[in-house]
């Protein structure tokens, strides 16, 4: 499984509007600068993440984005639904009927334990814990345990 561009773009998004919560709205052509992703991408991106309710649209000359929670409210799963749909491992997990073998597979509930597993993190790791992982990265300090091991 492979996770598309577009829901790794997102979260750099997201995690950029969290590093500016508290101050003016963020304009995308300074994210895409930041980020060096391309604003018209960005655009289609903040889009999905407006319908979906994770960030406001300010208009006017000092216009831009912001988060519509904080950071530590929004699961990285709504961002990636927001961005690319559910993540689906293999298609029958969630749609058994769309293979004949679904019911017979050997294989099926190890795949199924696989997607729990996923969803299960994709639904407890918050925005929040991502920025944390950035700013360790940056050399900052972050107290308490890290977000950011493997463990």
């Amino acid at each position: 499984m492979k996770l598309s561009t577009r829901a790794r773009y997102a979260l750099r998004l997201m995690i950029d509007l969290a590093d500016h919560e508290g101050h003016a709205p963020v304009a995308l052509r300074d994210v895409a600068e930041r980020q060096r992703i391309s604003r018209r991408y960005l655009e289609h991106l903040a889009t999905n993440l407006r319908n979906a309710k994770l960030i406001a649209a300010v208009q006017g000359k000092n216009g831009g984005y912001s988060l519509q929670r904080s950071p530590e409210e929004i699961p990285i799963a709504e961002i990636i639904d927001a961005s690319i749909g559910r993540v689906d491992l293999i298609r029958c997990i969630k749609a058994p009927r769309a293979c004949s073998r679904a019911e017979v597979c050997p294989s099926r509930r190890m795949w199924s334990r696989i997607s729990e597993r996923i969803d299960e993190v994709l639904g407890t790791v918050t925005l929040a814990e991502l920025r944390e992982c950035r700013l360790e990265r940056d050399g900052a300090p972050v107290i308490g345990a890290s977000p950011c091991s493997s463990e």
